[in-house]
């Protein structure tokens, strides 16, 4: 039961599909983000069909891109837009965080949206439908890794305050192979490096993020995603 909890958070938290959340506290936060890789297979695997359809590459990759962003109600992509703001503004972090409260988009929000959308329907257009799969997973581990113990909240409230600290070591460290063999069976060697690339430049920004703002919040939270996942799929798309 207590783990249904977590899948039930997580699947809540992290796509549009209905679930009834009957428990939120921060031990299910935990199990929840800990899960948080298999809601991304699911996600990558639902939202690549487009890829599958008898259609240009570029269309179906712009299908494929538009399709995972309903189904995570384009949260991540609202995320990276903020803290684009709050970090671009080069304000102290209490300043850069009330702007990344702010329900507007402002210019550096616009320009990285803009590029984020571009790289991912290039890079899926030129690797394809198991690229994305495994973008999908990166994208959601860096959430494994950005909740872990001794990662703290830059706010007292909100998302970020639910779950920081949350994910023990030992979990981040299980859950990082289970992604990294699932992307073993995925099939070709670019598979788990591209995961491991992707997830690595996602963990540089959150590097950033902490030393900027103090730690993180839900905008940094969905930038996390947002940027693995473009980096898995450059790396995919590089590899021979």
């Amino acid at each position: 039961m207590r783990l249904m909890d977590g899948v039930r958070l997580a699947v809540g938290t992290l796509s549009v599909f209905p679930v009834r959340v009957e428990r939120v506290d921060r031990q299910v936060a935990g199990r929840a983000m800990t899960l948080a890789p298999a809601v991304g297979l699911v996600l990558g695997l639902v939202a690549g069909l487009p890829l599958l359809l008898p259609a240009p590459p570029l269309l179906g990759a712009a299908l494929a891109v538009g399709l995972l962003a309903l189904l995570t109600r384009g949260l991540h992509l609202d995320g990276l837009a903020d803290l684009a703001d709050g970090l671009g503004s080069g304000k102290p972090a209490d300043q850069a965080l009330d702007i990344m409260k702010k329900s507007d988009i402002g210019p550096f929000g616009v320009m990285t949206l803009v590029f984020t959308l571009l790289v991912q329907v290039a890079a899926v257009a030129e690797a394809g439908y198991w690229a994305l799969v495994t973008a999908c997973v990166a994208g959601r581990l860096t959430l494994v890794w950005a909740c872990r113990a001794g990662v703290p909240a830059a706010r007292p409230e909100g998302l970020g305050a639910m779950v920081a600290g949350t994910v023990r070591r030992p979990a981040a460290w299980l859950t990082t192979l289970a992604a990294a063999l699932t992307a073993v069976l995925i099939g070709p060697l670019a598979a788990p490096i591209a995961l491991l690339a992707g997830t690595g430049v996602a963990l540089l920004l959150l590097r950033h993020a902490r030393r900027r703002l103090g730690g993180i919040t839900g905008d940094v939270l969905g930038a996390l995603v947002e940027t693995a996942t473009a980096a898995t799929l450059v790396a995919w798309a590089l590899l021979p």
